[in-house]
């Protein structure tokens, strides 16, 4: 009796009721079986290569990541009150849509999450993305629709300093101080903007939004990695040091090319200009 019952107990593990060594039919696999219609699966080019992330892990030196095509239960998540307060929106709309499971989109770099949310937003509604942009000569603003299918990526040229870490270096031109500074991650927007709310409420005006973002970029300054000390340097480093190392990270942060040609409608004035990311960008509908 007594090995009968270990028996069970050992296929009922977790007090399920299900045995865990037979495979659960997924969402997406009932889809297929029951209306005969399978979700899209598509190959996302990764701006980093996956050169930043650890050895050990399945994005390193991956060129690509899968995702499934947005769905209805990808709107729901858009939709979600609690994540819209939290301001984690992208990430659960990332991780919804991420075949890999085990990838945590927090820890992806901004830029490989722009091409993520891109691609999963041409899934789900397309490639064209009407937006309004307005002029800097007359003020107009006119109607432009950007293909999102033919935005150039922006990939990663510069060697970390370690292999599998994102780590990067450089030298300020003025103090002539050796910088190692790493690209922001979905972990770092969330945690700024969580911050930038907190001050907001407290009836804070935070008007540090350049020291804000090296302070979370820079990881050492010759050698000296505490942060009360790198800060103390970043509030008092010189202009021209503080100029050419954000503009280092800039050029070499990798990405998507978002800034296009546009003309106005108005007094035919052209300019370079970024395309924005309005409310209708992941809800189309929102904006009509």
């Amino acid at each position: 009796m007594s090995d009968v019952r270990e028996n069970r107990n050992e296929i009922f593990k977790g007090g399920s009721g299900v045995d865990s060594r037979i495979p659960q039919m997924s969402a997406a696999d009932k889809m297929k079986a029951e209306f005969g219609w399978e979700i899209p699966v598509e190959s996302v080019p990764l701006p980093s290569n996956g050169l930043v992330y650890p050895v050990n892990s399945s994005l390193h030196g991956a060129e690509t990541i899968d995702i499934k095509a947005m769905t209805a239960k990808e709107e729901d998540i858009l939709t979600s009150k609690a994540f819209l307060k939290k301001g984690t929106v992208i990430t659960e709309l990332i991780r919804s849509c991420l075949v890999d499971k085990s990838i945590d989109p927090r820890d992806l770099l901004t830029g490989d999450r722009n091409a993520l949310m891109i691609a999963i937003r041409a899934t789900g509604y397309g490639a064209e993305y009407d937006a309004e942009i307005e002029c800097e000569e007359c003020g107009a603003k006119t109607s432009r629709q950007f293909d999102l299918g033919a935005l150039p990526i922006k990939k990663l040229t510069i060697e970390p300093v370690t292999q599998g870490e994102n780590i990067f270096q450089f030298s300020l031109p003025v103090t002539k101080k050796v910088v190692k500074f790493r690209f922001l991650t979905g972990r770092d927007e969330e945690e700024i903007l969580a911050t930038g709310e907190k001050q907001k409420k407290a009836g804070l005006v935070n008007d540090s939004s350049v020291t804000t973002n090296l302070l979370y970029s820079i990881v050492s300054i010759d050698g000296i990695g505490e942060r009360a000390k790198i800060s103390q340097f970043v509030k008092m480093m010189p202009a021209r040091d503080s100029l050419a190392l954000r503009n280092y990270i800039r050029d070499n942060e990798p990405g998507i090319d978002m800034k296009q040609d546009s003309d106005c409608g108005a007094c035919g004035h052209t300019e370079e200009v970024n395309m924005p990311l309005g409310v209708n960008f992941l809800w189309p509908s929102a904006g009509r």
